[in-house]
């Protein structure tokens, strides 16, 4: 599987997507950070690598909040490389652009692995997988799930590169299948600031309808709107 590279056209969309920070990502970031400290905090993290980084506000969050001491980026796309070396982070210890699939790196150089909103874009998930579990003793994964009754039936291709949807029951079973075993996993909605920056005043009103429906009926708030899946995961022994 060494000849499987990122199609042009996702490359170039890549290419030209990170140009400097956004507000936007930086309030996703602390979210997505928040999970991974959660889940993460009682195994190793002393050395982390981060897959698919965009501009490097994950990074940025993690350093910031001293958690890894040195911190690691590998990216399809040159202006993310260029914005993560701009941001200055103190815990980064190097950012490099890679082919997306065949990770430049030795077998378990890392203790974790992080693959925050990163899986959803891959045209072959499973290879990216497998060589997170080869250079890592933990995997962390999350995905937003879309797979719910809003997608639409036909594909069409925007510029943020979705090109898989996952359900609870499909992302999780992807995992298991890319010899990974799911050590826990969790269900979560956007913080209410990322609500209000995106819909303004009703934002927290919307933020209140889907944190209630996920605590009450998660079955039923799944189904109906997306919310963000993650899994903290380890590396089955295989005969």
């Amino acid at each position: 599987m060494k000849n499987i590279y990122v199609n042009e056209r996702l490359k170039d969309n890549y290419n030209n997507y990170y140009k400097g920070e956004s507000d936007w990502r930086w309030l996703g970031a602390i979210d997505k950070v928040n999970n991974i400290i959660n889940l993460c905090n009682d195994y190793p993290h002393e050395s982390i690598l981060e897959i698919g980084s965009g501009e490097g506000s994950i990074l940025k969050r993690l350093s910031d909040l001293q958690f890894g001491d040195a911190l690691y980026s590998i990216e399809i796309s040159k202006t993310a490389v260029e914005t993560i070396y701009q941001r200055n982070i103190k815990s980064l210890i190097e950012c490099n652009l890679f082919d997306g699939y065949n990770i430049p790196y030795e077998d378990k150089k890392f203790d974790l692995v992080i693959l925050s909103h990163t899986v959803e874009h891959l045209e072959y998930p499973r290879k990216i997988l497998y060589e997170a579990g080869r250079v890592a003793n933990y995997v962390f994964v999350e995905v937003p799930l879309e797979d719910n009754i809003r997608l639409k039936k036909d594909f069409t291709f925007d510029k943020v590169g979705h090109i898989n949807f996952y359900s609870p029951k499909t992302i999780r079973r992807l995992i298991q299948t890319c010899n990974l075993e799911i050590m826990f996993q969790i269900i979560t909605n956007s913080s209410c600031r990322v609500y209000k920056y995106q819909y303004g005043k009703k934002g927290f009103i919307r933020y209140l309808v889907k944190e209630l429906i996920l605590r009450t009926i998660p079955s039923l708030a799944t189904n109906l709107w997306t919310y963000n899946c993650s899994m903290i995961c380890k590396k089955t022994i295989t005969l």
